[in-house]
């Protein structure tokens, strides 16, 4: 018995000795510069949200977030190489929808988003716009249906790669509509947009703060937005569901923070505190809605929740368009 109790004083003090020293670490943190990994390349979305938001979270906690892109190998090189590094809050990841969608695609991972990362914030929630070259002869969605419906595989489309959300979406809109079309693959945002301006390729559903500025300079004509309402910054461009007479249809990416599992508690808090001010702040949010995207906040539980929801809601959606895996 007495040993027993000798065992289980020692199981206690040891939990206790972790505690202490996690929450140690975490009391002069941050001490120097971190690093904020982005897994895409420059000029994306999700680039572009990580330059955005990145001062305004640096100021918050007194040391800069420096902005690595690892792009590549739809997105996993970047997101495991923040999974597999030191849990003590100086590496963090700043991803998107893929991270929830990947399983799906990929027949093995190397590895498990929700066992090796540990979500600190949810930063955005950003709708995508179908848009297609003004040489298109669509000017609207139930043209460009009936186009593709009468040139089946004729059209091809343009993504960040595959499993970006514009391929995801894309796919999903092709099962709702009942549409044929050529999957183009690129290694990034920008340089599918710069094709579509060139008529290289047929339709992209992009993020919003990508494609604006092309169709705000009138290169590229938008027919739709993906979310369930219209976008404040494009009030005139419907939604796929009212357009397309697809009711139901909703799609959106998102952009969320998470660190390597085993972040001692109280540095999660930290930067997640800092994130929410970040994302209170006028001059953010102006910045953020401008281009289309609605700033969110609140706790790392948030984002677990919605991180747990996607994953679910993409494996549905997986089995409904029938996505094929690839090694």
């Amino acid at each position: 018995m007495k040993r027993g109790i000798r065992q289980s004083a020692a199981t206690v003090f040891a939990g206790m000795l972790v505690f202490a020293a996690g929450g140690a670490g975490a009391q002069g943190y941050p001490t120097q510069p971190i690093r904020l990994v982005v897994p895409y390349s420059t000029g994306g979305v999700t680039d572009i949200t990580a330059r955005l938001v990145a001062p305004y979270v640096s100021e918050a906690l007194g040391q800069q977030l420096v902005i690595e892109n690892r792009s590549g190998g739809a997105s996993i090189p970047g997101s495991e190489a923040v999974a597999r590094a030191e849990p003590d809050g100086y590496t963090l990841l700043l991803t998107s929808t893929a991270l929830a969608a990947n399983p799906v695609l990929f027949k093995k991972l190397p590895f498990d988003a929700r066992k090796d990362l540990a979500p600190v914030s949810l930063l955005a929630t950003v709708p995508t716009v179908l848009v297609v070259p003004t040489s298109l002869p669509a000017r609207n969605l139930k043209e460009f249906i009936a186009l593709a419906k009468s040139r089946p595989g004729g059209l091809d489309y343009g993504s960040a790669g595959y499993g970006s959300g514009n391929h995801l979406t894309t796919e999903v809109f092709k099962s709702a509509a009942g549409i044929e079309a050529q999957h183009s693959p690129y290694k990034g945002g920008g340089a599918v947009m710069a094709d579509l301006v060139g008529g290289q390729v047929s339709f992209v559903f992009a993020v919003l703060p990508t494609a604006y500025p092309f169709i705000t300079s009138g290169k590229l004509r938008a027919l739709a937005v993906s979310g369930a309402t219209r976008n404040p910054a494009l009030p005139d461009v419907p939604t796929v569901a009212e357009a397309g007479g697809l009711p139901g249809f909703s799609i959106q990416e998102w952009i969320g923070i998470f660190a390597p599992a085993r972040t001692p508690r109280a540095i999660v808090d930290r930067v997640n505190a800092a994130t929410v001010k970040a994302l209170r702040n006028p001059e953010l949010i102006g910045k953020l809605n401008g281009l289309g995207l609605e700033a969110r906040g609140g706790p790392p539980e948030a984002l677990r929740d919605y991180f747990g929801e996607e994953s679910d809601r993409w494996v549905t959606l997986a089995k409904k368009v029938k996505l094929d895996k690839v090694e």
